[in-house]
C-alpha cells in the first residue's frame, strides 16, 4: 500500500498529484533549454556559456536523489512531494527574477536540488498504490512525457510574447499553487512505514548479484546521458538543422513537443506491452530502437532528422517505464526508495557532464561529433541491457521454481 492511502479517494487524489508532479518535474527542468535562446542575446553570451550555467541544476538533479529517496523511506514521502512543489516553485520565480550570471546559476542549482526529490519519492509512492504496474507507470511516464515537450512549447510562447523572464515565473507560481493544494488535499498514514513490504517480488541471485548490478549501473549511467544529452540539446538541434533559414522560438518550441510527444504515446504501448511480456524483453527493444533513431537522426537533417529524433526519443522515454518495472520486480517496497534515489542519482546526477559535453563539442564542430558520442553511448547500452535481459531470465525462472512460503 503507499503510505499515504488512507482511503480510496486519497490513494486517487494523491495518484493525480503524482501524475502532475511528474509532468512539473520535466517540464520545470526543460524551461532553461529553451528560454537560453531568447536569453543569450540579451546577456551577451554564446549558447555554450550560457547553456553551461545550467550545469550545477542539472548535477543537483541527480546527486539530492539520494538524499531525497532515504529521507522519504525514513521520514515522510508525502512531505517531501508537498517540499518538491514549493521548492521548485520558489526557485523559479528567483531565476526569473536573477539580475546576474551567479543568480541565474545559484537559483538554477536550487531548482535541481527541489527537482531531485520527485523521482524517487514520486516513483516509489505509485508502485507501491499500483495495482497494474505496467499501466500505472506508463499514464505516469506520458504525464512527465508532456511535460517535457510542453516545455519547449510553452516556454518558446511565453518567451516570444512576455520574456524569458515570464518563462520561469508563471511556472513558478503554478509550483506554489499545487504544493498548497496538495497539502490541503492528500493525507498522510500513521502507520505508513509499518505498512510496507520487506520482501521483493523475485529475489537476486546472490552468485550474479555482482555483474547483475554492474550491468543495470551501467545501463542507467549511459541511460540518463542519453536522456539528458538528446531532451538539452533538441531545441538547438531543431533551430540548426530543420531547415536553411533562421526558424522563429515559437516553432522550435512547437517542432520540439511534437518529438517528445512520440515519447509519450510510445511509453502508452510499453506500459501495455510489459503486462504481456518479459520486461526484459521489452527493455531489449527500446534500447534498439533509441540506436535506430539516434543513427537516422546523426545522418540527416530536415524531416528525415526529425523522424529519427522521434524514434531515439521514443526508445529513451520508453526504456525509462521499463526501467522501472525491472527494478520494482527485483526490490521491496520498504527500501525501494533507496534503489530509485540510487538509479536516479547514477542516471542524472552526471547530466551535467552531458550539458558541459554539449556545449563544448558544439561550439568545436556542431552537432556531428556530438552525435558520434551519443552513438557510441547507445551501442554500449544495448549491450548491457542485453546482459540484463538474459541475467533477468535465469533469476525469474529460478524464483518460479520455488516453493511458496
Amino acid at each position: 500500500m503507499s503510505d499515504i492511502q488512507a482511503s480510496d479517494a486519497n490513494a486517487r487524489a494523491m495518484i493525480g498529484f503524482i501524475n502532475w508532479a511528474h509532468a512539473l518535474d520535466h517540464y520545470v527542468i526543460l524551461i532553461f533549454p529553451t528560454a537560453v535562446l531568447a536569453m543569450g542575446p540579451e546577456l551577451g553570451l554564446a549558447y555554450g556559456e550560457m547553456i553551461g550555467l545550467s550545469t550545477a541544476c542539472f548535477v543537483a538533479f541527480g546527486v539530492f536523489a539520494l538524499p531525497a529517496g532515504w529521507l522519504g523511506d525514513h521520514w515522510s514521502r508525502r512531505n517531501m512531494i508537498a517540499l518538491f512543489f514549493l521548492g521548485c516553485g520558489v526557485s523559479l520565480v528567483a531565476t526569473g527574477l536573477a539580475s546576474s550570471q551567479l543568480a541565474l546559476a545559484v537559483s538554477l542549482l536550487s531548482l535541481g536540488v527541489f527537482a531531485a526529490i520527485y523521482h524517487p519519492v514520486g516513483t516509489t509512492m505509485l508502485i507501491a498504490a499500483a495495482t497494474r504496474r505496467g499501466r500505472a507507470l506508463a499514464v505516469n511516464g506520458v504525464a512527465g512525457n508532456l511535460g517535457a515537450a510542453l516545455a519547449a512549447a510553452v516556454t518558446g510562447l511565453i518567451a516570444a510574447y512576455a520574456g524569458w523572464r515570464a518563462a520561469f515565473v508563471v511556472p513558478g507560481l503554478v509550483c506554489i499553487v499545487t504544493g498548497i493544494a496538495f497539502m490541503i488535499v492528500v493525507r498522510e498514514a500513521a502507520n505508513a512505514r509499518a505498512q510496507r513490504v520487506s520482501k521483493p517480488e523475485v529475489p537476486i541471485d546472490p552468485r550474479l548479484l555482482v555483474v547483475f548490478v554492474g550491468l543495470f549501473a551501467l545501463a542507467v549511467l549511459l541511460g540518463g546521458l542519453l536522456f539528458t544529452a538528446l531532451t538539452v540539446s533538441l531545441p538547438k538541434l531543431v533551430d540548426e538543422r530543420l531547415g536553411d533559414t533562421s526558424l522563429p522560438l515559437v516553432l522550435i518550441g512547437g517542432v520540439a513537443t511534437a518529438v517528445f510527444l512520440v515519447g509519450a504515446m510510445t511509453q502508452l504501448a510499453v506500459g501495455r506491452l510489459v503486462e504481456h511480456f518479459r520486461a526484459t524483453t521489452v527493455f531489449v527493444g527500446t534500447a534498439l530502437l533509441q540506436l535506430a533513431g539516434l543513427a537516422i537522426a546523426a545522418g540527416t537533417t530536415g524531416l528525415p532528422m526529425i523522424a529519427g529524433l522521434a524514434l531515439a526519443m521514443a526508445g529513451i522515454y520508453g526504456q525509462v517505464t521499463v526501467n522501472d518495472v525491472v527494478i520494482a520486480r527485483f526490490t521491496a517496497d520498504a527500501w525501494r526508495g533507496k534503489v530509485y534515489a540510487v538509479r536516479f542519482f547514477l542516471g542524472f546526477g552526471t547530466a551535467g557532464l552531458a550539458v558541459m559535453a554539449i556545449g563544448f563539442l558544439h561550439d568545436h564542430g556542431g552537432f556531428d561529433p556530438v552525435f558520434k558520442v551519443l552513438l557510441g553511448m547507445a551501442a554500449v547500452f544495448v549491450a548491457s541491457i542485453a546482459g540484463i535481459a538474459v541475467l533477468a531470465y535465469r533469476m525469474e525462472e529460478r524464483a518460479a521454481g520455488l516453493p511458496a512460503e
